[in-house]
């Protein structure tokens, strides 16, 4: 070796971007230097360059060093760099050549003109192998790289030795793995056209001189000696290299440039051969295919055994089976005895797996990778399926117990048919295990309860992207989905799939942004481009993808192929039936049997009769009949039977039919006895291939035209059949090999050869179906802008394939060049998708933003499968008054049908559908498409039966659309507000779903009578009512069957039926409160109704405008039903004046014809409410300062300089008068120190007074006692005491206490027995809280507890001042007026009066069920933080612990899928860490690592105040908390999202809405005094109940009185009390209250009919006398004989003394016993509403029969 070799070589780039090479001392050649440059010389490689070539630098370092991936250069030992053998591994670590590659490409992409990556990384490796030191070499990689990648130079210096042991490792790999053929033979050369002239590209000129070169170096150092041949190549072999695999490296890259094309100077990488890369392909056709024949004048590869024939009438291409060995794939079969207790359960009667079974074993069951699973038909695939299977439930068993409602297992079929036998399989299989299989395809639909129960689900692809597509409907089931199995994913080649694509890419985005493992396994037969559809599936090709070619069929398979020439349909069907005979002769006669396979039914009787008919022409006959055997005798017994005249005509000649439309019986006849080889020849459809295991030797398919009624017309037979078919192919056990023969035409023959023999890739079918996979995402809600969609098309096979074959989507070639990863075209294929979605009112799309909006029209077209052309349509001729025959005609046009086609021989058969089945005029006639598909749906309806097996087809083809368009469109008229469209619309899908017509009587469609009864019930036009009317034997009279009177009359009981009640309340002069009583009148049958619940809709309609005002779906549960129990509905409606006389409320079935009730909701006696004044004006003062109190101590509470603008205008009032006053203002508005104000002025003027203030819940008492405890308490010396039912102090604490901070409840107990206690008398100021919860349930406390004020202040000397605080209110003045409040007294501010101003968004969302409405907000809810508090503190209420939960684990999914994923979180990892060691509660440490907290009341105490701490510290920026905490805590933020306006209600046992005022309440913390300039609500809504929220989010609403519902259990507490003592006590009691004041003013509300003194008078004596009688019956209450005087009873005493309703005590005196039991108590406990204490008190009382009058006898 020379010793110039070690010296180091670099490339210079210069200004003009030459090329030179330096040594190391400095000195430069140039071009024009012939030398060689130092260093380079017996090199190896370099000598064998010519002068020219080795003045082409790129050559130089492309011959040294080819990319450090194919070619690796021998050098000495370099003083400066030990080169030693890699670790097992490295070849993985992170400086490896792949993390070198990548480097490259991004200088390059940089601006590095001139060179490739490969150059760039020659270069890099030579200046990193050299001798010189890191200083030297530094210097150089500057010059290469330049200054701005210095970084990258820091890494290569820092970590030469890893990048120098890592290419080096990695070109051995390479060298060690590659196999090279050597064939110089003409047929590898280029052609020589004449002898002069040769054709050679540039590089392959360069690469054959380099060759000559070569070999005659190496000759000359043969003959110097072999000693030093043995040492060059002991030298190259202790490297690690092989030096015949180097020698055979070039000669492989010479026969790459022979192979490229001449005039391409694009840099292309050298194929590989994948069996050589990953482990687990077996591919015997990848050097095949490169061999190449013209079959049917198309080039197509061919196996070099394959045998060729043609004749005048036929070409046929023969590929025979294969006979060689199978290659090793492992250390054996896996016995299935040596598997775990699991495993065996399902696999057994299995010994052990097959060949491919055992080489996919461990991966499958064993791994979570993701698998491509590509084999044969037969080969077994489905046993690799049960092993993943059986790996995700081992995962989810915790001891030996399965936790099954953890996980779900989706596997796709492609057909129903299939989907069938799967459920069978597993299904048994599995169930030792407990394990549900059940199937949910469009045939199969499961009920909530029974998707709960099952483990594995069994759909099709497009019933499955249907589900996904739902987040409203089934995201729960999609959030638990652990394994996905895609059977068939070849299918991606075909129209569905696309579907495919769409399920894998939704999958792929779920998992990345859900943070959980779905596992992804596809099953699919041989594939061409299986690494392509590996990448789509996110497979890794070294551990989870297996291929294994025909070579592994259990079966070999012997494949003709037949092309017939004839091109006259006739003679072509001619010469296919005889090519089939020769065939079926050729196998009879060897004794195999045969299965030919046709593609219509009536067409296996006419090909089987055809063949039966040439045998016997030709003589062939008794090579057909089975041999005479008993075996036979018995058969024909049996065949003789059937009444299928064909099976028996056939079965003695030996051949016979199979399809679909045999009866059962027949079919399993036929299927025995052909197993039984009792059947030679078998003809059938393709149905048998997919249903039954029943192989042959041999399978023919005779034709390959299938019609299709999707596309109407007929279309070539897919390869998915195909394959299916040949799977038939070979008996196992039986037959060596088995034969497969396909006939078709001859411009056909070369598509289904390149089909079979893996020569056409597999391509993408999204973009025609683009547009509506688009709509599907937006409604979803996955992508929401024009990036996320961008990003979303990345997850898809079009995007796999699109970037290696761009010019087959139509992407110029430069698109490629210049945007590798295709960003710009894709974003052009989504905005022209998305414009046109937005052109038909699908999406909202912001063009200058991006984002993209859903719309009702887009989510009911994304839900019902409906196509973006049909839209457009129903766009044009949709209208509001249509007739069910212009439905009928506009759905016929639907984009659906656009394939279903007119033909000749079908117009007779139309004509004669249109005349007797068609009831409604036919647009279009039966020459039209459309016309044609109307007459089908009408056809459908009526029951009418089709003879044409085309017809046949299109029927049920246009049965399956018509149902899911109907129902489209039906959602659609609904989002419009059409009320008789509507209607008329439902009506319509019912009749479809019963095939039968809406003047049909309702009783046909149950299907319990016979149709000659029913009609007997149409012809007398009976209905319903009067059938009702009627007893069982009138009925059975009129129908003259005695008899089925009876059954008729039980059919009517079960006839759904409802009656309803409703009620109006004006809350304001524009929007009306309905309440709506549905009472079920009709006996629940299950075998009707099913076991859960009916559907219903309910709307209401205003006749005279047509518009709908309010709808909404809801259903009746069973257990409804067999109670009785009436159903409420309560819901908002506008009004507008002059008033209409009356609205209508429609409840109509979703599913019964004739199921149907209307009210009336009269306007008649309605009388609207007064308009309201207006607000007080905010006066634009200039803020008081602190020192307006006089009173330092008082200052110095306070940290603010100034009062802001609300407390400076009611400053003079409450701080300097004793005025009652209200205030009502937003919430942060300060009226917490306008109450501190008040109590001021009783510190000042009445020292000894009692201050009360009042708060609505125990949270906001303690936030008051935790802070003036501190202020008042400790600063002032004030006594502040706690007044709950957690704290109760003694009674000399009370009295003592200046400020008493207490709950209504608790204050409402006290203050009755205000004569006794003298604190109560000694009030003189009442704050009360929130005094808009007047309107509350909980309001009625509040009205009595002022009423009791107002009454203790008229009999008491000392005057009580109250205060009243609230948010903006619509009727302040009767609340001031009821309340003794002057004018000066009210301030009453509009809701944009606040210190920060608020900006609110509110946003709708569809879906019937609350908690998968919950979870599509979690997105939105997640932009709403980006978009507007990005990085300011943030709170998020939800309705429960569950949901703060829920919504953590979304938020922090993602934000994880962010660059930077603790963005929220402000504090070191270290105060994390410490912090995060105290927390109990896992969800909570899980959550803080992210930024947020979580806040409800099932936190322990510590865990609560360290995330308030923390929050209000800004440490973490978003707390998700229940909507106690707007009241309790007041944490301001900058941004409030209020995530769902529903809770649920444990009492009424169903999701109400909450109170405006929490809405408002939670509202009011956004936006931070003195640290923003405004804030941010956003509010996710219902959508029905958006434009409530809109009106009453700024418009202030107004309080109304609900004491009526209560008045019975305080009149007690009064009587008790001895306030009222008589009925007209009573009266005066209720004049007390706000209740009067609002029933004279609103009286609608409280169904009062006109406002006059004596219908007053008379409805109070009403009520009162109604509350009265109440009570007696509780026997709280005892009525004198004079009905006058009112005497309290021990119940009554004990109701008022605890608190508890009357009902309860009435309760107690009904079921309680002396001798009671334990059980007997605690069934008593659980259905009232009451304490313990309060049980035993009343037994004590009773047992000793003490009757004290009130309850100063109590304790």
């Amino acid at each position: 070796m020379r010793e110039e070799f070690g010296h180091n070589i670099r490339f210079q780039f210069d200004d003009t971007s030459q090329h030179s090479l330096r040594t190391e001392g400095g000195k430069e050649r140039g071009a024009e230097d012939k030398d060689s440059p130092a260093g380079l010389e017996g090199r190896d490689g370099y000598d064998s360059l010519s002068d020219s070539e080795r003045s082409h630098p790129n050559l130089v370092a492309s011959t040294l060093l080819d990319g450090m991936t194919s070619r690796v250069e021998t050098r000495a030992k370099p003083e400066s760099v030990e080169v030693r053998a890699a670790p097992p591994g490295g070849s993985e670590a992170l400086y490896s050549a792949a993390w070198l590659k990548s480097k490259c490409q991004e200088c390059i992409r940089r601006g590095m003109a001139g060179m490739t990556w490969q150059d760039l990384s020659s270069a890099i490796f030579e200046l990193l192998s050299s001798t010189g030191n890191n200083t030297a070499i530094q210097n150089d990689l500057a010059e290469l790289l330049g200054f701005s990648q210095l970084e990258l130079i820091q890494d290569l210096l820092t970590h030469r030795q890893e990048v120098v042991e890592a290419a080096l490792l990695n070109a051995t790999q390479l060298a060690q793995t590659a196999s090279f053929k050597k064939n110089k033979s003409t047929s590898s050369q280029r052609p020589a056209f004449g002898s002069q002239v040769v054709i050679q590209s540039e590089q392959e000129r360069l690469l054959r001189k380099h060759m000559r070169k070569e070999e005659k170096r190496q000759a000359r150092k043969e003959r110097e000696g072999a000693g030093l041949l043995e040492d060059h190549t002991s030298h190259l072999k202790a490297l690690g290299f092989d030096p015949e695999a180097m020698r055979r490296e070039r000669e492989l890259a010479l026969e790459e440039a022979v192979s490229r094309p001449v005039l391409s100077g694009a840099r292309q990488q050298r194929a590989v051969d994948p069996s050589l890369l990953y482990p687990h392909v077996y591919d015997s056709l990848a050097k095949a295919r490169l061999s190449s024949a013209f079959v049917a004048g198309s080039k197509v590869g061919l196996p070099e055994e394959a045998e060729r024939y043609s004749d005048r009438i036929m070409e046929e291409l023969r590929i025979p089976h294969t006979t060689g060995a199978l290659p090793p794939l492992g250390e054996g079969f896996v016995q299935i005895k040596e598997l775990d207790d699991v495993a065996q359960l399902a696999f057994k009667g299995t010994r052990s797996l097959n060949r491919i079974q055992s080489t996919a074993f461990d991966a499958a069951y064993f791994t979570n990778e993701n698998l491509l699973v590509s084999a044969p038909t037969g080969a077994g695939k489905t046993n690799i399926a049960m092993l993943c299977v059986l790996r995700e439930i081992k995962s989810n068993m915790v001891g030996r117990v399965i936790q099954r409602d953890q996980f779900k297992i989706i596997y796709v079929a492609p057909m129903k048919a299939l989907a069938a036998e799967m459920v069978r399989n597993f299904g048994t299989r599995l169930a030792p295990l407990g394990v549900v299989v059940r199937e949910l395809t469009g045939d199969m639909q499961l009920t909530k309860s029974e998707i709960h129960q099952t483990q594995m689900i069994v759909t099709t692809p497009e019933k499955w992207d249907v589900v996904t597509r739902k987040a409203t409907g089934d995201v729960q089931l999609a959030q638990i989905v652990r394994l996905l199995i895609i059977d068939e994913v070849h299918l991606l080649h075909e129209d569905r799939g696309s579907v495919i694509e769409s399920l894998v890419a939704r999958t792929l985005r779920q998992v990345e942004s859900s943070q959980t493992m779905i596992r992804i396994v596809g099953l699919s037969a041989t594939l061409p481009n299986y690494l392509d559809v590996a990448a789509f599936l996110h497979v890794n090709p070294y551990q989870g993808l297996f291929f294994f070619d025909g070579r592994f069929r259990p079966v070999p398979l012997s494949q003709s192929f037949v092309g017939v020439k004839a091109t006259n349909y006739l003679q072509q069907m001619r010469d296919m039936e005889e090519i089939c005979y020769e065939k079926v002769l050729q196998n009879v006669c060897r004794d195999h049997q045969v299965m030919v396979f046709v593609h219509a039914r009536n067409a296996t009787v006419r090909t089987a009769q055809a063949l039966r008919d040439l045998a016997a022409s030709n003589g062939d006959l008794p090579h057909f009949q089975p041999q005479q055997t008993p075996q036979l005798g018995n058969a024909e017994k049996q065949v003789s039977k059937s009444r299928n005249k064909q099976l028996r005509d056939l079965f003695l000649d030996g051949f016979s039919i199979h399809h679909a439309g045999m009866l059962r019986q027949d079919r399993n006849l036929v299927e025995r006895l052909f197993s039984e080889r009792l059947i030679k020849v078998l003809v059938c459809t393709a149905t048998l291939a997919w249903g039954v295991n029943l192989p042959a030797h041999a399978v023919i398919i005779k034709g390959t035209q299938v019609y299709n009624a999707k596309k109407g017309s007929f279309v070539d037979l897919g390869i998915l059949d195909v394959l299916q078919i040949f799977g038939r192919a070979g008996r196992p056990q039986f037959d060596s090999y088995g034969e497969g023969t396909i006939i078709t035409s001859h411009d056909k023959l070369s598509h289904y050869l390149s089909l079979l023999t893996r020569q056409q890739p597999i391509e993408s079918q999204l973009i025609s179906s683009l547009t509506d996979n688009l709509n599907a995402e937006i409604s979803l809600g996955t992508v929401t802008n024009i990036e996320e969609a961008v990003q979303w098309l990345s997850y898809t096979y079009l995007f796999v394939r699109m970037r290696l074959n761009p010019l087959i989507y139509g992407i110029p070639h430069h698109y490629k060049e210049t945007d590798p990863q295709l960003e710009q075209y894709r974003r052009q294929l989504i905005v022209a998708a998305a414009n046109a979605l937005d052109k038909a009112r699908m999406i909202r799309f912001v063009e200058h933003t991006g984002a993209l909006n859903s719309t009702d029209l887009g989510r009911t077209a994304s839900h019902f499968y409906i196509k973006y052309s049909s839209i457009e349509t129903f766009n044009e001729l949709l209208k509001e008054y249509m007739n069910e025959g212009e439905v009928l005609a506009m759905v016929a046009k639907s984009e659906e049908f656009e394939q279903v086609k007119v033909r000749e021989d079908e117009l007779p058969e139309l004509d004669e559908l249109l005349a007797e089945t068609c009831r409604l005029p036919v647009k279009g006639g039966t020459e039209n498409a459309y016309g044609k598909v109307n007459i089908l749906m009408q056809t459908f309806v009526s029951r009418g039966s089709v003879d044409s097996f085309s017809l046949t087809s299109d029927l049920a083809y246009v049965a399956q659309n018509t149902g899911r368009i109907m129902r489209g469109l039906f959602e659609i008229t609904l989002h419009q507000g059409w009320p008789a469209m509507a209607a008329r619309m439902l009506t319509l899908c019912k009749c479809m779903d019963h095939r039968q017509w809406a003047f049909e009587h309702p009783l046909r469609q149950f299907g319990r009578l016979p149709s000659e009864l029913v009609g007997k019930l149409e012809a007398r036009k009976t209905t319903l009512d009067r059938l009702k009317d009627m007893s069982a034997d009138e009925i059975g009279h009129m129908i003259h069957s005695v008899r089925m009177g009876s059954t008729v009359k039980k059919i009517l009981h079960s006839f759904p039926a409802l009656s309803l009640a409703a009620t109006i309340q004006p809350i304001t002069r524009t929007v009306l409160r309905v309440r709506l009583l549905v009472t079920p009148e009709f006996d629940w049958d299950d075998r009707l109704h099913g076991n859960h619940s009916e559907p219903w809709w309910v709307w209401v309609e205003d006749a005279e405008n047509s518009y709908m005002y309010h709808s909404e779906y809801f259903l009746l549960q069973r257990k409804q039903v067999l109670s009785g129990d009436p159903q409420e509905l309560i819901f908002t409606i506008p009004i507008f004046e002059p008033l209409p006389p009356q609205y209508f409320v429609r409840v109509i079935s979703d599913r019964w014809l004739g199921a149907e009730s209307v009210v009336a909701l009269s306007f008649q006696h309605l009388i609207l409410p007064e308009l309201h004044p207006p607000h007080t004006q905010l006066l634009d003062l200039h803020p008081l300062p602190l020192s307006a109190l006089k009173n330092p101590r008082y200052e110095r509470l306070y940290s603010f300089p100034y009062f802001n603008p609300v407390q400076t205008q009611v400053f003079h009032t409450l701080y300097h008068s004793d005025s009652s006053v209200l205030l009502g203002a937003p919430t942060g508005s300060g009226k917490t120190v306008a109450a501190e104000l008040a109590i001021f002025r009783v510190f000042n003027q009445y020292p000894g007074g009692k201050c009360v203030y009042i708060a609505p819940l125990k949270a906001l008492v303690r936030e008051r006692i935790k802070d003036w405890r501190i202020r008042f308490q400790k600063m002032l010396g004030k006594k502040v005491v706690e007044l709950t039912g957690d704290s109760t102090p003694d009674t000399r604490a009370i009295q003592r206490a200046d400020v008493i901070v207490t709950t209504p409840e608790k204050w409402d107990g006290i203050s009755r027995s205000w004569q006794t206690r003298g604190y109560v008398q000694a009030l003189r100021l009442l704050v009360i809280d929130e005094i808009h919860l007047l309107g509350d349930e909980r309001g009625p406390v509040l009205e009595v507890i002022v009423s009791r004020t107002n009454f203790i202040a008229a009999h008491s000397q000392h005057p009580v001042r109250v205060v009243g605080l609230s948010t903006a209110l619509a009727n302040a003045s009767d609340l001031a007026l009821w309340l003794g409040i002057k004018q000066g007294g009210l301030f009453n501010f509009h809701p944009a009066v606040r210190p920060v101003q608020l900006e609110v968004h509110i946003h709708g969302f569809p879906g019937k069920h609350y908690c998968p409405r919950m979870a599509t907000m979690n997105k939105p809810a997640y932009a709403a933080i980006r978009t507007h508090s990005p990085d300011k503190p943030v709170l998020l209420f939800v309705s429960s612990r569950r949901q703060t939960r829920l919504t953590a684990f979304d938020l922090v999914a993602y934000v994880a899928a962010e660059d930077n994923p603790k963005q929220w979180l402000h504090m070191p990892e270290t105060e994390l860490d410490s912090l995060l060691v105290g927390i109990h509660d896992q969800n909570l440490r899980f959550s803080l690592a992210f930024g947020i907290g979580l806040h409800h009341a099932g936190l322990q105490d510590g865990d609560r105040k360290a995330v308030e701490e923390c929050f209000v510290n800004q440490k973490i920026q978003v707390l998700i908390a229940t909507s106690t905490l707007a009241w309790g805590v007041n944490f301001p933020a900058h941004l409030v999202v209020v995530k769902g306006t529903e809770y649920y209600d444990g009492k009424l046992q169903r999701y109400v809405d909450y109170p405006i005022t929490d809405v408002l309440q939670m509202m009011g913390r956004a936006g931070r005094p003195q640290y923003d300039d405004r804030g941010v609500a956003v509010i996710l809504v219902h959508d029905i109940k958006k434009h409530f929220y809109k009106k009453f989010l700024y418009e202030p609403f107004p309080v109304e009185s609900n004491l009526l519902q209560v008045l019975a259990d305080h009149l007690n507490a009064e009587i008790v009390a001895g306030t009222v003592a008589s009925k007209q006590d009573a009266m005066d009691y209720v004049t007390w209250t706000y209740f009067i004041r609002r029933l004279v003013l609103n009286p609608s509300y409280y169904q009062l009919e006109e406002a006059s003194p004596s219908a007053i008078s008379s409805f109070l004596t009403g009520v009162v006398g109604k509350a009265l009688a109440e009570l007696q019956m509780s026997s709280c209450i005892e009525i004198e004989e004079d009905e006058r005087t009112l005497q309290s009873l021990t119940p009554g005493c004990i109701a008022s003394y605890y608190y508890l309703h009357h009902t309860t005590l009435r309760l107690f005196q009904a079921r309680l016993r002396p001798h009671c039991s334990l059980e007997d108590l605690l069934l008593l406990l659980s259905v009232s509403t009451v304490v313990l204490l309060a049980f035993l008190v009343y037994q004590t009382v009773v047992s000793s029969h003490r009757m004290p009058r009130s309850t100063q006898s109590f304790p």
